[in-house]
């Protein structure tokens, strides 16, 4: 290793060649040969070479900057989930030497007057955001903007941008079924607030396997709960308040299904023994739960990555339409889900349809 640092000049007269042919050899420049690449970029890590990022993205015009837009919820009960996507979404970006700005917005408009700024001022190469309402401002400001940008969900309609998302719906198909295959008959749901699209996704989900399983289908079953633990602890309060109250719970979250155990527990029972549980989301510490808890995982550092790679292919110059991904979430079982207690289970239990 040399005593100095090495820079593109030093590199260049190392090699013999002009500082542009060095430039565009690792830039990977098409009308540099593959050879004279491969020997630049292979004296550069034998030297360790390291290029000034800032000079890089000037001499492209391009700011190697991805703005991730953090969902309005605030308070450690979103924390999980942002800092898995935020790992994963790192990793991508870091693959490329792009960096990452995360921002926070106070209000719907304050989301959309700092996208346009980011973007006008030429701050920001792509944005991400995550959990969009059902008809989001942010996506037609993007599309109007001519920003790349990916989202991670979807909204009502969504054929004309890239996104990633976890069907919700699929998931809660599968989440009732299993209270069902346990012997459940009186399945309650507690969900979050309809402006956002999942929050639909899921409650139809859970109202399509209430009806293909034959189950009644009970308006007082269904909890639209402020979308947090104390949402769900309230809810289970009133679910476990009615004359009959639900042997099981399904859950639009692993957060508020936090605060659905802890509204068990309050009235002396168990979760998973007098009340199952299941939650969505699959965030790492529901294991320390008590007791740890059942869920829908979906990987959220795997949808990081994923937002990254496609959001940089865009970048690239890929269609936006052609990036487009749907995932399907995974039972975990842990220890909040289990049969009803005896006496429980309901005589003349229908047959199930198959749910396709």
């Amino acid at each position: 290793m040399p005593d100095k640092p090495v820079n593109l000049k030093s590199l260049a007269a190392h090699l013999g060649l002009t500082v542009g042919t060095v430039s565009r050899a690792m830039n990977d420049y098409a009308d540099i040969s593959v050879a004279t690449r491969q020997r630049v970029q292979k004296a550069a890590a034998e030297l360790g070479y390291r290029p000034n990022q800032n000079a890089r993205r000037l001499s492209l015009g391009q700011p190697e900057t991805v703005c991730y837009l953090m969902p309005r919820q605030t308070g450690v009960t979103i924390q999980p989930f942002v800092a898995q996507l935020l790992q994963g979404l790192g990793e991508a970006l870091g693959r490329r030497n792009w960096d990452l700005l995360v921002h926070h917005a106070e209000s719907s408009q304050d989301d959309l007057e700092r996208i346009d700024r980011l973007v006008r001022t030429g701050r920001v190469g792509g944005i991400v955001i995550s959990r969009p309402l059902k008809n989001d401002p942010r996506v037609q400001l993007l599309k109007d903007l001519g920003c790349p940008f990916v989202v991670h969900g979807r909204t009502a309609e969504f054929a004309d941008y890239a996104w990633y998302d976890v069907d919700g719906e699929d998931a809660l198909v599968t989440a009732v079924n299993h209270l069902v295959d346990l012997g459940h008959r009186r399945i309650a749901y507690v969900g979050a607030p309809l402006q956002h699209q999942f929050a639909q996704e899921r409650l139809n989900g859970y109202n399509r396997a209430v009806l293909h399983n034959g189950l009644t289908s009970d308006p007082q079953l269904i909890q639209i709960a402020n979308f947090s633990d104390d949402g769900g602890e309230m809810a289970a309060s009133i679910l476990l308040d009615l004359p009959e109250p639900p042997t099981g719970i399904v859950c639009v979250s692993d957060t508020v299904a936090f605060g659905v155990l802890a509204g068990i527990r309050a009235r002396g029972m168990q979760p998973g023994q007098d009340v199952s549980v299941i939650g969505y989301d699959g965030l790492h510490f529901g294991i320390h739960a008590n007791p740890p808890l059942t869920t829908m995982a979906q990987p959220q550092a795997h949808a990081g990555r994923r937002l990254g790679d496609m959001l940089l292919a865009i970048v690239d110059g890929g269609d936006p339409k052609t990036h487009q991904e749907l995932q399907r979430a995974h039972l975990v079982r842990r220890k909040t889900d289990g049969p009803p207690l005896q006496g429980a289970v309901q005589d003349n239990v229908s047959e199930r349809e198959d749910i396709q």
